[in-house]
């Protein structure tokens, strides 16, 4: 896990060092550089997770001198691939670094469809001047990118194209769509004017000044390949071959692993099957609580650790952390993220780096795959579980910032209206969000996160089964609670889905209600409180502290850009 960056064209030398300074959390163990003059600079920052020795460092060279690579993530299956490629390519080192640029050299483009990982990475020809990048099939891991006059920027964070020199500007159609409909921007889109990004399961090429994006990840395409006419045991069966081979893949590295673990179902199958490795006792289990029994999982997390014996850390948010780390998440996150929980699972990689535990797994990538939210059985557009009222107040708006949102309009590739909507949380809704709150959260303490369910042949082996075998007699996710329940107790198993939570509604209300005041009214008396109804700002707010708190999300929506504003000052 690691942090690239690159100018290609006019350029300074300072510019690439101020953006690997900017990122530098993203990979502290070695900050390495390539300048090919009045063409190209390169630089990464490394986070040394397999083949730790200086060998492996980054930018890499092939043998010839011709390509150079900038990478950020693993590959997974590297040894896989190492071995197919025997004969074809001479290894000098024990790293996936070198598998991924030995796959480009043998494979060209099509070693993307080869990969089995999360990454983003950019290979220069110093030959031919140009430039190919891809990111992975879900984007797992972020590639930012700028196009200024004569020059292409790329970066694994947004602050460091800010930091080449690229103006911060907010670019006010994605922040008025996120207050007025709760949408963080479309796959190419960032929160600051002339930051794009990579969509992810596409690769980009930049050469004489002309960049062409192509996407070589077709999912409908791979989701129609995918068994068909599969009784339910045999596909139960089959699942838990793919699954099991997804975690021994991720154990791969050359670290200490940990696992984060929260009551629920997901978290229980990652528990169960994590111990099936070899020598799971040292295998340490990491868990956030906040001290409010209404909210904490705390005493599930206890009776499943008390099953499997492993170690167990667990990290406390309290209320009085939350308007300091908050600030720093916000100059961390660069945009919006998801609020308190955010903060309360960022204490646990905060952690788990002070434990020397430089590799986390999480359970993200279920609901989605197996249709485990309460929405996706109701005729309505929610993206929010548990939540009767919207949670978006358009009323907030001026007139003049509400016209230059734009409601999102999700492709619907699919006939039947559940997958379309699991496909729209997939690629378009809950899993860029939560990729991206968390690889933000996990590089700013130096740690590496890997989502083993998030594998690309676990989703679209689950996306393509029918949906009885996901919802049964108003059970969700009940082919998964069935394999869950061979590990398990059934009041794990089967227990019903409870939202990831922390106390945020009642803590901004109450315990914090001096500090949101006090983010209201920076807004209101900033540049950009042109953006509201400031009468219908106060009037929500007083709304809220009398006790209409259901959702808090219009709050922290406020809060997000309290944080934007003091960042930029």
């Amino acid at each position: 896990m690691c942090g690239i960056a690159g100018i290609i064209g006019a350029f300074e030398t300072y510019q690439l060092d101020a953006m690997l300074l900017s990122q530098h959390h993203r990979g502290p163990d070695a900050t390495g550089k390539y300048i090919d003059r009045d063409f190209a600079a390169l630089g990464h920052n490394r986070l040394a997770i397999i083949d730790l020795s200086p060998a492996s460092n980054q930018p890499f060279l092939d043998p010839s001198g011709r390509y150079v690579l900038v990478f950020n993530g693993e590959i997974y299956n590297y040894i896989e691939l190492k071995t197919e490629m025997k004969g074809l390519y001479s290894f000098k080192t024990d790293s996936d670094t070198e598998v991924l640029l030995a796959s480009f050299l043998v494979y060209g483009h099509d070693c993307l469809q080869k990969l089995n990982g999360m990454f983003s990475f950019a290979i220069w020809d110093n030959q031919d001047k140009k430039l190919f990048a891809a990111r992975d099939r879900f984007g797992v891991k972020p590639f930012f990118y700028c196009t200024e006059k004569d020059s292409f920027y790329f970066s694994s964070e947004i602050k460091a194209i800010h930091a080449a020199g690229i103006s911060r500007i907010p670019f006010e159609k994605v922040w008025a769509s996120y207050f007025a409909y709760g949408s963080y921007g479309n796959p190419d889109e960032t929160f600051w004017e002339e930051i794009l990004q990579l969509p992810g399961g596409h690769f980009l090429e930049f050469q004489n000044q002309q960049l062409v994006l192509k996407k070589w990840y077709f999912f409908e395409d791979e989701v129609a390949k995918q068994p068909k006419n599969l009784t339910f045991e045999q596909a139960k069966e089959h699942y838990v071959v793919l699954l099991k081979d997804s975690i021994n893949l991720r154990f791969r590295a050359d670290v200490p692993i940990g696992f984060n673990i929260s009551g629920g179902l997901d978290s229980s199958v990652l528990l169960a099957l994590v111990n099936v490795q070899e020598d799971n006792s040292k295998i340490n289990g990491y868990t956030f609580y906040t001290n409010n029994p209404d909210y904490d999982e705390l005493p599930w997390v206890e009776m499943m650790i008390a099953k499997t014996k492993n170690p167990l850390t667990k990290v406390l948010l309290q209320v009085e952390d939350v308007p300091d780390f908050a600030q720093k998440m916000e100059g961390q996150q660069d945009e919006p993220y998801g609020g308190i929980p955010t903060l309360a699972y960022a204490k646990i990689f905060e952690q788990a780096r002070k434990d020397n535990v430089l590799v986390l797994l999480d359970g993200q990538g279920m609901d989605e795959q197996w249709a485990g939210y309460d929405y996706y059985t109701q005729e309505n557009d929610a993206t929010i579980q548990g939540v009767m009222d919207s949670p978006f107040k358009i009323n907030l708006l001026s007139d003049s910032f509400l016209e230059k949102a734009e409601k999102p309009n999700y492709p619907k590739p699919f006939v039947d209206a559940i997958l379309n909507k699991q496909y729209r949380d997939l690629f378009y809704t809950k899993i860029p969000r939560a990729l991206r709150f968390n690889d933000r959260i996990s590089m700013l303490f130096s740690t590496e996160l890997r989502e083993p369910f998030l594998d690309y042949r676990l989703v679209e082996f689950a996306f393509s089964l029918p949906l009885d075998f996901k919802i049964k007699n108003g059970t969700t996710k009940f082919m998964l609670r069935e394999i869950a329940s061979e590990y398990l107790a059934n009041d794990l198993a089967f227990a019903p889905k409870r939202p990831l939570q922390t106390p945020q509604r009642e803590w901004l209300a109450e315990d914090l209600k001096n500090w949101v005041k006090e983010c209201f009214s920076t807004v209101e008396k900033s540049k950009y409180g042109v953006w509201f109804d400031k009468a219908a700002l106060e009037k929500e707010l007083e709304l809220y502290f009398g006790g209409t708190i259901q959702s808090s999300f219009h709050i922290w929506q406020c809060i997000s850009l309290y944080e934007m504003i003091q960042n930029i000052n």
